[in-house]
């Protein structure tokens, strides 16, 4: 750069070389970015077109899942036990609220809603695209739709959506059966046919609503919907409607239901009806019981801490998962037992003094009545539930001879029932005893499990089954819930088959004769545990009652139920059937604490079958 008189002059030429070379670089930058642009083009109009088409075409066109109607369910003379019901929630639109707080508390003005319901609603909004609906409540009555229905013009974004909602018409009862629906949780979630539940956001929990969801829930249905960019419906192109869940008709009779539930009033227990020629459960009582309409749209904290936590446990369903002593229950076939086997004969017999001894040890095994019974043979036995009989027959036939026996009825097994979560109990033996507690079985056990106590544990259901066995000389029948299963559209009837189990062999049918004519007597004769149901009794029972010890006692220590608490108290239990000659019901029942069979659960089992053999039958 050159200088006159100390300043600088600039150099046109120069500048104007490097500015030129400058605006080249830009232009080829320039030409080189638009051919890369161009060529891109082509690569995604031209060579790809297809793909990207139809990637196109599925961002504007969107598959939306329709949620199928869920089947109802109906006793087996069609009064419905579980339905669906309209339902109104409200839903919150957070695009639409410019003051989502302010909102709220409004609403909680209007109407009720809990710290729970805040609670869901914000992990909900989480999870949810700001256009969506957020349910904030669930199942509003008339008088809270009102009220938002008059205040929506001030309440931008908050809608009320209508939809159809599990519901239970008769609240409490059967509700150990039936069962109930509730919220698909996440461990659930991972299990299930995601497609098919895309648009569901309850399942079956418990109960028959768990053991057929395939069933109920039916099949989802689709529509087609143009959407924005932003994801937002602006039309249906196309729907594929829900195929609904089948109806279900259950072998359960409501009213006999009812029936057996108050018998059992404020007793803690069980109660199970079978129908022994074709295992149909007519009858399930646990109690106490719960309002399944509780569990629908989910339980608040307090409620379900209060039903988690209450000493009587009335989610436990004990007619399935309730493992007892049988106590006296078990001697008929104990005794059926010892004949079979030629232990002994009908006429045999042996002094009772009320005490039993074993040779060779010093320690008394008592009967339950103080002084004995005297002369006592197997039907006297029966009648009168002498201890000192079973205990001497069981010495004789052993603890192994007598498990292998039993577990031809069923007795230690779970019966197959077509709902889930029984548990099977247990039926001693010397192996079980070595294999679970790795020591020996000892003589004195075997007395004890001649009537039905020490290790030996039983369910509700599953005496009501070998009961059932009995009555039919030795036919077993799997115990069922379901009756038939309904197509929602045609109303065609698909009636389920009973399900036959491998039968008691019957070794002399006079054998079951004398232990049923036994049984009957129970009942009849005036020394009989139960004698007090023969009163005006206008068909035949064959019953056995029975008595479960809480605790033990020491060898001098008596039993004085007056003196002891509740809770410790003896459980009362009663088998039965009838007609003897036609057998249609057969039934057992456990009164947790209750005291004595003939007393306390014999009534309850008359109440149930005056039900179903007089006035279910009275026109």
């Amino acid at each position: 750069m050159a200088r006159i008189n100390g300043l600088a002059l600039k150099d046109h030429i120069r500048e104007s070389l490097i500015f030129n070379r400058r605006l080249l670089i830009a232009i080829i930058i320039t030409v080189v970015l638009l051919l890369v642009l161009v060529a891109r083009l082509v690569y995604l109009q031209i060579i790809h077109q297809e793909h990207y088409s139809t990637l196109s075409e599925e961002n504007r066109v969107n598959i939306l899942p329709i949620p199928p109607a869920r089947g109802l369910i109906y006793d087996r003379n069609g009064i419905v036990l579980a339905q669906n019901l309209p339902s109104f929630s409200l839903r919150l639109v957070p695009e639409h609220i410019a003051n989502l707080e302010q909102t709220l508390s409004e609403l909680r003005s209007l109407i009720a809603i809990s710290d729970e319901d805040l609670e869901r609603f914000h992990k909900e909004r989480k999870r949810k695209r700001r256009f969506e609906g957020i349910p904030l409540r669930f199942r509003l009555d008339d008088e809270e739709v009102a009220r938002i229905s008059v205040n929506q013009y001030r309440l931008p974004g908050v809608e009320i959506h209508a939809e159809l909602s599990r519901h239970y018409p008769l609240g409490k009862l059967a509700s150990h059966a039936v069962g109930y629906v509730g919220r698909i949780n996440e461990r659930e979630l991972d299990k299930l046919d995601a497609s098919n539940y895309a648009a569901t956001s309850h399942i079956g929990k418990v109960g028959v609503e768990r053991a057929y969801e395939k069933l109920l829930h039916g099949q989802v249905g689709y529509q087609q919907v143009e959407s924005n960019a932003q994801g937002r419906i602006l039309h249906v192109l196309e729907r594929t409607l829900p195929t609904p869940g089948k109806n279900l008709y259950l072998n359960l009779d409501a009213k006999l239901q009812q029936v057996a539930e108050e018998a059992m009033g404020e007793h803690t227990g069980a109660l199970v009806a079978l129908d022994p020629r074709n295992g149909a459960v007519l009858a399930l009582v646990s109690t106490p019981t719960y309002d399944p309409n509780l569990f629908v749209n989910g339980l608040d904290r307090k409620t379900f801490k209060e039903l988690r936590d209450s000493p009587d446990r009335p989610l436990f369903n004990r007619a399935l998962r309730g493992q007892y002593p049988p106590g006296s229950t078990v001697k008929p076939f104990i005794g059926l037992g010892g004949l079979e086997l030629d232990e002994i004969q009908q006429t045999d017999s042996l002094k009772c003094p009320g005490w039993y001894m074993q040779p060779g040890d010093p320690r008394r095994y008592r009967d339950w009545k103080k002084h004995g019974h005297g002369k006592t043979d197997l039907t006297k036995a029966i009648v009168e539930s002498c201890d000192v009989y079973f205990y001497d027959l069981s010495l004789a036939l052993g603890i192994d001879r007598m498990h292998d026996f039993l577990a031809g009825f069923g007795l230690g097994q779970k019966t197959g029932i077509d709902i889930r979560g029984e548990l099977g109990g247990i039926l001693p033996s010397s192996e079980w005893k070595l294999r679970t507690y790795r020591t020996v079985w000892y003589p004195g056990e075997t007395l004890i499990a001649g009537i039905g106590q020490g290790f030996m544990l039983t369910t509700p259901l599953q005496l009501a089954s070998i009961t059932a066995t009995l009555s039919m000389y030795g036919r077993r029948m799997q115990p069922s819930m379901i009756h038939a299963i309904q197509d929602a559209a045609d109303k065609e009837q698909q009636v389920i088959s009973p399900k036959p189990l491998e039968p008691k062999p019957v070794g002399q049918i006079s054998h079951w004769e004398n232990i049923i004519n036994a049984m009957q007597l129970v009942v009849n004769d005036i020394h009989g545990t139960a004698h007090r149901l023969s009163y005006r009794l206008p068909y035949s029972i064959a019953g056995k009652t029975g008595t479960a010890q809480v605790f033990g006692l020491k060898q001098d220590e008596e039993y004085k139920e007056e003196e002891i608490s509740k809770k410790l108290r003896d459980h009362a239990l009663f088998i039965a059937f009838a007609p003897v000659e036609d057998p249609q019901i057969a039934v057992a029942v456990i009164v947790e604490n209750g005291g004595h069979g003939g007393s306390t659960a014999a009534p309850m089992v008359r109440k149930v079958m005056d039900q179903y053999l007089i006035k279910a039958a009275t026109p």
